[in-house]
């Protein structure tokens, strides 16, 4: 839907300010979304049966992945996936301050211990130097973040794992579809998780997917339905059998058939939704290099970022105002935007828990003070675009030193 913009008089003669406001990434929903569900509605099976299977199939094939596990959440399939390998109390789990909290949240579900590790400072994705300094004879595993959707650098990530005998589980919340040297991302790692939340590349409403082999999704899948041996489709089926043994002490994370036909409809036009997004990047691009005191995000020449989010960064000493009073400027224009992260690090749990400062990531800590996450989906229209544009030009170019 096209919003509409009108003219009107302010510091600059060719600003247009926005009449409605534009919110930071709603999810893009058509009829052919609603008839799934609806076609759903109407069978015997709501909850986790034969379109979640197909789901799963369609996914791991789109990857080039050998195996999937459909589950309610990216933040299940990082539980499930920890669990699954042995992850217990007394061991480590080496992860990123960026990024959201679920990502440390599920080494402590499992009683092990958080270690971070500084970010780099073009990518904000882990930094492998930093991993290599955390490493003890505790660590188990490093949880890489692809942040923005910007692939974290695996191959340095992957060889200390062999080194030291560490599982790697990647958070790809933000990363579907990515290649990271020409390889996908989901199929480097020994488990990875993806996202299909509100405001994902692809969205399920909730909902995540786990990717690697099949030994160890069938592992996760235990993990991820109360450790039953079969499923409901296994069971209520007319090929089921009534007979079940709970093997480990699982969890409650399983996809619905619901959920699933959305992603079903949306996987299909996940190749247009990229590429509406490139777009979007290539015009934010052009416009914000031009101007001194702001940052545009990398994409190194390795990578193919999936574009998540459009971080942009401020140049802080070069601006009058900090990140707050830019975002209020934004939404008084009607831009709607966000912040990516609060690093982990600085919540109160984690703060006090390993006695950590913000400036202990120093790396995080000053990048986090200065960035911002504009619109970036495929439901933006040109004049949206040209919006969110003259907005951040206009505020950037006001309030310059």
């Amino acid at each position: 839907m096209e919003l509409r913009s009108a003219s009107v008089s302010n510091h600059s003669d060719d600003f247009r300010r926005r009449e409605t406001f534009l919110p930071f990434s709603p999810p893009y929903i058509t009829e052919e979304e609603i008839a799934a569900v609806v076609d759903t509605l109407r069978t015997d099976w709501i909850t986790t049966g034969p379109k979640t299977k197909r789901f799963e199939e369609e996914f791991a094939a789109y990857i080039g992945a050998e195996a999937a596990l459909a589950l309610n959440s990216c933040t299940g399939g990082l539980h499930v996936a920890l669990a699954a390998l042995g992850i217990r109390e007394g061991d480590e789990v080496i992860t990123t301050p960026i990024t959201f909290a679920s990502t440390a949240n599920v080494i402590e579900h499992l009683h092990a211990t958080s270690v971070f590790a500084d970010v780099e400072p073009d990518t904000l994705t882990i930094d492998p130097a930093k991993v290599a300094e955390k490493i003890t004879p505790r660590t188990k595993a490093i949880m890489p973040v692809h942040y923005a959707g910007h692939p974290a650098d695996m191959r340095p990530l992957m060889e200390l794992a062999r080194q030291h005998n560490l599982y790697v589980v990647e958070d790809a919340a933000h990363s579907l579809p990515a290649f990271y040297e020409e390889q996908r991302i989901g199929t480097i790692g020994d488990l990875t998780a993806f996202s299909f939340y509100a405001t994902k590349n692809i969205t399920t409403a909730e909902g995540g997917m786990l990717t690697g082999n099949g030994e160890r999704i069938q592992d996760s899948r235990l993990w991820s339905l109360h450790g039953m041996s079969r499923d409901a489709w296994q069971r209520y089926s007319k090929e089921g059998n009534w007979f079940y043994e709970i093997v480990v002490p699982g969890f409650k994370y399983n996809m619905t058939d619901i959920q699933a036909a959305l992603g079903l409809v949306q996987l299909t036009r996940l190749q247009a939704f990229q590429q509406r997004r490139r777009q979007i990047v290539d015009r934010y691009n052009a416009a914000f290099s031009q101007i001194a005191a702001l940052q545009t995000p990398t994409e190194r020449p390795n990578v193919e970022s999936a574009w998540h989010l459009y971080v942009l960064r401020l140049k802080l000493e070069q601006l009058s105002i900090n990140r707050a009073r830019f975002i209020e400027h934004l939404k008084d224009h009607n831009i709607g935007t966000s912040v990516h992260f609060i690093p982990v690090h600085m919540h109160p749990y984690y703060r006090e828990r390993y006695h950590l400062k913000p400036e202990d990531f120093p790396v995080a800590y000053a990048e986090y003070q200065r960035y911002l996450s504009l619109p970036l989906h495929p439901r933006l229209s040109d004049q949206d675009v040209d919006d969110v544009i003259s907005a951040v030009s206009e505020i950037a170019r006001r309030y310059r030193r």
